[in-house]
């Protein structure tokens, strides 16, 4: 899962970004509101953490620009702005969630993946297909209850896959939603984390579930 960073207090913005890429998701940061609207328009994020106190444009103009583009990537507003006027202005914008400052890094990660959760239409943290089982709280993966240790990237590949069931994926689609924008690909990179995780998802079961489809990309379904 791919989410954007947006915050204007370095150390903050820095941590951050540490603590989501250690709970395997690919993260941009940003310290201003102009980068925020330009990161969002120009790239698919299934989630943005957007403060609001911030230089050139705060982050409730952020919000009420993406909405009025009919963006519906889910927001988490930021802010040390507590009153409850601040909150009901930022949730009437059309943020998903107010968040205030100071907060515990638990909290975050739990609203990020409630806002993912409710996007995807998940009742639970758990992704399933067949006997493979994705728990997104554990971080762990399981086949037929037998677990299967993934990278940081195979976890992040398979889980945008999971989201994704019955849905042929391109090369790129996986790039930009697993890597961050810094990343300037490589012409096999995807090719060779699927080949990883077939290895360890698909090889030693009969029923296979990552799917190439020819000129297209790749699919997660059940092979019938």
């Amino acid at each position: 899962m791919r989410v954007l960073v947006v915050e204007d207090e370095k150390d903050l913005r820095e941590v951050m970004i540490k603590t989501l890429k250690l709970a395997h998701y690919s993260v941009d940061g940003c310290d201003n509101g102009i980068d925020a609207k330009y990161y969002i328009e120009s790239t698919t994020y299934d989630a943005v953490l957007l403060d609001v106190m911030m230089p050139e444009m705060d982050g409730f103009s952020v919000l009420r620009e993406i909405r009025k583009a009919n963006n519906k990537t889910p927001v988490i507003i930021l802010s040390a702005k507590d009153q409850l006027e601040d909150r009901v202005n930022g949730l009437d914008l059309g943020a998903d969630d107010y968040l205030v400052k100071p907060f515990s890094f638990e909290e975050l990660l739990a609203r990020l993946r409630v806002v993912i959760r409710r996007k995807a239409d998940m009742v639970t943290n758990q992704l399933t297909i067949s006997d493979l089982v994705m728990d997104l709280d554990k971080h762990e993966v399981r086949r037929d209850g037998k677990l299967i240790e993934l990278s940081s990237k195979e976890f992040a590949i398979l889980e945008y896959m999971m989201h994704r069931q019955g849905m042929v994926l391109s090369r790129g689609q996986i790039e930009e939603h697993v890597w961050n924008y810094d990343y300037e690909g490589g012409s096999n990179v995807v090719d060779v984390y699927i080949r990883y995780l077939r290895k360890k998802i698909d090889q030693d079961f009969e029923v296979k579930l990552i799917h190439t489809v020819r000129g297209a990309g790749y699919v997660l379904k059940v092979d019938q």
